[in-house]
């Protein structure tokens, strides 16, 4: 768990890619609305795909949160930003810059899948993905 927002909840929003994050960039540099993004990293720990910069960019940009199924890094930054970050670790080395990946699309996340339009309810407790909005 990273950033100042423990708790967080949004219409999702997906994108797969593999240590690279041009796609991620794309996405964060446009409004968010109060969604929240889900990267599927396929689970890569030798990389991340988030760090300090995006994170104040997503902030900025009114994303509520960002669920990385793979590394952050630079996470001292994103724990000053106001929103919340769920990451698998963090790893120091930078991403890949070559825009792979698929935008949009069903992700698989440990296991569980996500579709582009779910909600997205993060806590201390864990995260619970629905394909409908809940009363919360």
């Amino acid at each position: 768990m990273y950033g100042r927002s423990k708790a967080f909840s949004g219409r999702v929003v997906t994108v797969k890619t593999v240590e690279d994050n041009i796609l991620i960039h794309e996405f964060l540099e446009q409004k968010g609305h109060g969604k929240v993004l889900v990267i599927d990293g396929c689970g890569s720990l030798r990389r991340a795909v988030v760090g300090g910069n995006l994170s104040k960019k997503a902030q900025n940009n009114g994303w509520v949160g960002i669920v990385v199924y793979g590394c952050v890094r630079d996470v001292d930054d994103i724990n000053l930003c106001d929103i919340g970050v769920r990451a698998l670790n963090c790893c120091p080395v930078r991403p890949a810059k070559k825009g792979v990946g698929e935008k949009h699309v069903p992700v698989s996340i440990a296991g569980t899948m996500v579709y582009d339009g779910d909600w997205l309810y993060a806590d201390s407790d864990g995260i619970l993905v629905a394909s409908s909005e809940m009363a919360v």
